[in-house]
Order: structure tokens, then C-alpha cells, then sequence
């Protein structure tokens, strides 16, 4: 399997078919950061094709100074700053098109109760609503870091800032978050789903 960077060499040397490869290797992730972010199915998809058409249009500038990864993320987030600012709509999550309760149990594992399905949806639209209160800064670390598993410094990176700020950022945001989820008194349903 080549590597980004060996796929971006042969893509900036007219090879199609190795950007059709990135394209298949980071839609998901680009999808799920623009999902997390503005909370829609539909806008989540037009930015995940935004972001990768406006990759391949900027494809002869990019110098390799970062990750192609890290590339793709802030073009993502970019774009995503400028739908909420465009659109100017609340933020609601909604379960993906055509998903049924029976595939999200499907999805799961073990067979879980409708009572545990919908507790889960529940969480989720909390944590969703808290989210959708922090500031643009503390929500894109706070989804960088826990949904996509991404480093401080990768995320400093990406924010272009201090890595001390990342980690001012990440501490406050979750510290609301924490104070929102015992307002709610869902602290300890978050507490029982990460173990």
C-alpha cells in the first residue's frame, strides 16, 4: 500500500486514479470531522466534496511541509467556518439517511435493548447540544483530539497555534462540557459509556 506522500507525487504527475485513492482513504475522516462539525448529513457531504475538489485544484502548491492529512483537515475545517457563518442555522443532529434503529443495533455488536438504543441517542444529542455551545476553537479541538484520535502538536498544527493553546483549548472546552453534562445529570451516562 503506497503511502500519502507517494500517492501525491503521482497525483501532481497527472495519475488520476492515486488521488481517486487518497480521495477513498481520508473521505471518511473528512466526512465525519464535517458531520461532528456542522450536524448535518447534507451539509457534511457537500463540504467532504468541497474539500477534496478544492485538494485537487491546490494540488500543485502543496510543498509537503505537513501531513497531506493535516492538509485535507484544514481545508475541511475551512470550509466548514464558512458554511456556519454562510448558513447561519442552528446546529442539530440528526441520525445519517436511512438509518434504522435496527442497523444502528446491527452496527453495535451485541444485541443492546431499545431502552440502551435510545439512552445512546440520547447522550449523543446532549453532547451534541453542549458542543454546539463551546466556541469554534474549543469544539474543533475537542473533535480533532476525541473523535479523530489526533495528536496535540497535529492539532496545533492544524489550528496554526501554540500547542499550549490547544491544550488551554481542549481543557476549557471539556471542563464546559463536564459542567453542561452534570447540569443534565448525564455525567455519569458518559462516564458508564467510555469504559
Amino acid at each position: 500500500m503506497r503511502t500519502d506522500e507517494e500517492l501525491v507525487a503521482l497525483s501532481m504527475g497527472g495519475d488520476a486514479d492515486s488521488f481517486n485513492q487518497l480521495i477513498l482513504r481520508w473521505e471518511r475522516p473528512i466526512y465525519a470531522l464535517a458531520y461532528r462539525t456542522l450536524g448535518r448529513e447534507e451539509d457534511a457531504r457537500d463540504v467532504c466534496q468541497e474539500t477534496f475538489l478544492r485538494a485537487y485544484r491546490a494540488l500543485p502548491r502543496f510543498r509537503g511541509q505537513a501531513k497531506f492529512s493535516s492538509w485535507l483537515y484544514r481545508i475541511a475545517l475551512n470550509l466548514c467556518r464558512d458554511w456556519v457563518r454562510r448558513q447561519r442555522r442552528v446546529r442539530e443532529v440528526q441520525a445519517p439517511e436511512g438509518m434504522e434503529l435496527a442497523d444502528l443495533a446491527a452496527d453495535r455488536g451485541p444485541v443492546e435493548s431499545i431502552e440502551t438504543l435510545v439512552a445512546r441517542r440520547e447522550l449523543s444529542e446532549v453532547v451534541a447540544e453542549a458542543m454546539s455551545g463551546l466556541p469554534d476553537e474549543q469544539r474543533t479541538a475537542i473533535l480533532l483530539k476525541e473523535y479523530h484520535g489526533m495528536t496535540f502538536q497535529e492539532i496545533a498544527d492544524l489550528q496554526q497555534c501554540p500547542l499550549s493553546t490547544v491544550k488551554t483549548r481542549l481543557y476549557q472546552g471539556l471542563s464546559v462540557l463536564r459542567r453542561e453534562l452534570e447540569q443534565n445529570g448525564r455525567l455519569s451516562a458518559v462516564k458508564v459509556e467510555r469504559r
